[in-house]
């Protein structure tokens, strides 16, 4: 092997552990590959550039701008009225076409994020038993088209790179209902040995941790708990008392309250108004409260808020925002609120500050899941118009009228045109993370190809698979990919998995179509682990699931969606 085969070998093993490590963000290893091979003389700076500058690449980054306006239309919420009655079954059925239909023409993670709060107020049915279907269809529909998922456009963007034929908006479609039917199968054997949602009096170690203080003055002190009217609260268990370094827990209905004890509470978001109208009382965080819309967020597994408390991570100095309450799935949590620390998945009750929405690292740091893009739906005329012109730019896309990048950027022009969305939207949501994820992977490709090393590896590859059938080596990519989207980013994934499957099928002498749908479908089974992917992170926090109850369908999900391509493919695309 030459010096530069050995470096870039060198940068793809160290970009592998890294990513499966989780210290360093994706976009900062990609783009660190790509200078190196730069610094290192392997690429000049037109080759660079051009990884980031890539018809597909733009033309994801487009899509993903103009899906916000599409979150803001009354769509999802006209979709969640629609599915809520009906037996279980039926629930199930219409939750689970409906979703997946949203998701393959809109962001997974929005579909996923506007849905939550109908499926949680269902009044005939558990949402511990819809959450978690909901969120799996969200993954199915995102491989129906195209533009359902960003993995289909990044694996897309590689083949333009190649100069191969790109993939059609529906070039997969049948594939992908083929999975969606297993997969619907696998929810209906299955969702039903998900736990029930258990009842308000007995999820007072899963509801929200609150935080109020007795303040100098108060009508409270020298009166006991239980004569200051805090037994008998709605939604609201008096769970311990902070007294200087004493802990009281459980906490007697005779116990006295004294000037400066720090109470904790364990209730829901209805919890805030009832703490703040409580006189006596001081909330934590009471003094930023003007009536705003509160936020819930959930703490991304990458940021930097994991293993650091609220205080010392300044939170409202970054943010603009004061914590109100913090929720760890089952877990119970104990001690001052500002003395927690915070782990990746915990859920935050915020109020945000005017400058809350503008900060550019919310994307990173959180998953938004409800409150500030809830108070900001567009009208029911605006609405139609923004899914009317999507549709449209779909339509003649499709019919090869008018190209997709053109036809998304139109309509990004006029939505700013029109004030549906501003430029401070846009910087904020602009999707920097996947662009660099991308333009690096498709510059480290070009270096694949122009040392040799991918011809190298496909070499030793073939030579593990001489005499073996194409069909075993294309279940070995898909379960390679599998496997890696499953320890790292789904992007990540489909960009590491994509050079060595392409010159595999090439070197088999074989047609690439199945070998790149392996690659497409396995960067999108991300079903195993809660905290692989960001919807799935969503319900776990928001259902309160388990380990043991997550894993109840998701299990027999994952292996439903494998079966379903792992038969489809081969069958529709012949080797």
């Amino acid at each position: 092997m030459t010096w530069q085969q050995f470096l870039v070998l060198g940068l793809l093993v160290s970009l592998i552990v890294l990513l499966v490590q989780g210290k360093v963000r994706p976009a900062m290893l990609f783009s660190g590959a790509v200078l190196v091979t730069y610094l290192a003389g392997l690429a000049d700076i037109e080759e660079v550039v051009s990884g980031y500058t890539n018809s597909s690449l733009l033309t994801l980054v487009l899509l993903l701008l103009v899906s916000v306006a599409v979150e803001k239309t009354r769509i999802m919420s006209w979709f969640a009225s629609l599915m809520g009655r009906g037996s279980f079954n039926l629930v199930l059925v219409k939750l689970w076409f409906s979703t997946a239909f949203l998701s393959a023409f809109v962001n997974n993670t929005a579909v996923v994020a506007s849905l939550l709060g109908a499926i949680k107020r269902n009044p005939n049915h558990s949402a511990s038993r819809l959450l978690l279907p909901m969120c799996f269809a969200a993954t199915f529909g995102g491989v129906l088209t195209l533009i359902g998922t960003s993995t289909n456009l990044i694996v897309n963007s590689f083949l333009e790179k190649l100069g191969v034929p790109p993939l059609g908006m529906f070039d997969f479609f049948m594939v992908g209902a083929g999975t969606l039917l297993t997969g619907l199968i696998a929810v209906l054997l299955f969702a039903r040995y998900l736990p029930e949602e258990e009842k308000r009096e007995e999820i007072q170690d899963t509801a929200y941790f609150l935080e109020a203080k007795v303040p100098a003055g108060s009508h409270m002190i020298g009166r006991s708990v239980k004569d200051n009217g805090l037994r008998a609260l709605k939604s609201l268990f008096l769970a311990e008392i902070i007294r200087g370094d004493q802990v009281i827990c459980p906490v007697e209905p005779s116990q006295e309250l004294h000037e400066g004890d720090v109470l904790l509470f364990a209730g829901d978001v209805e919890s805030v108004g009832l703490l703040q109208e409580m006189k006596g009382l001081d909330l934590y965080g009471e003094h930023r409260l003007k009536g705003q819309h509160l936020v819930e967020v959930i703490v991304s597994p990458g940021s930097h808020l994991v293993g650091r408390t609220i205080k010392a991570a300044q939170f409202r100095h970054h943010f603009d925002a004061v914590v109100l309450a913090v929720r760890r799935g089952n877990s119970r949590l104990t001690g001052g609120l500002g003395k927690i620390e915070l782990r990746g998945g915990d859920t935050l009750l915020l109020a945000p500050g005017s400058g809350f929405a503008h900060k550019k690292s919310l994307s990173r740091e959180f998953v938004v899941v409800s409150g500030l893009e809830a108070s900001t739906r567009l009208d029911g005329r605006r609405s139609a118009a923004v899914v009317a012109g999507f549709l449209a730019v779909l339509t003649l896309s499709v019919l090869g009228w008018v190209p997709l990048f053109k036809g998304l950027l139109i309509m990004l022009v006029g939505l700013l045109l029109s004030g549906i969305l501003t430029l401070a939207e846009l910087r904020r949501r602009f999707p920097l993370e996947i662009w660099l994820v991308v333009g690096g992977a498709l510059a480290l490709s070009d270096q694949l190809q122009a040392t040799g090393l991918a011809q190298a590896l496909v070499s030793f590859l073939q030579a593990h698979f001489n005499g073996a059938s194409p069909l075993l080596a294309f279940v070995a990519v898909y379960l390679f990919t599998l496997v890696l989207t499953e320890l790292m980013s789904n992007n990540a994934a489909a960009a590491l998995a994509f050079p060595l499957a392409y010159q595999l099928s090439l070197s088999l002498g074989v047609a690439s179509m199945p070998f790149i749908l392996a690659v497409l479908f396995g960067a999108s089974a991300s079903f195993l682990l809660p905290y692989g992917y960001q919807t799935n992170l969503m319900v776990y926090a928001a259902g309160n699931y388990r380990m043991k109850s997550y894993l109840t369908l998701a299990l027999p999900v994952s292996l439903a969606y494998s079966l379903g391509v792992l038969v489809m493919v081969p069958l529709l695309f012949p080797f």
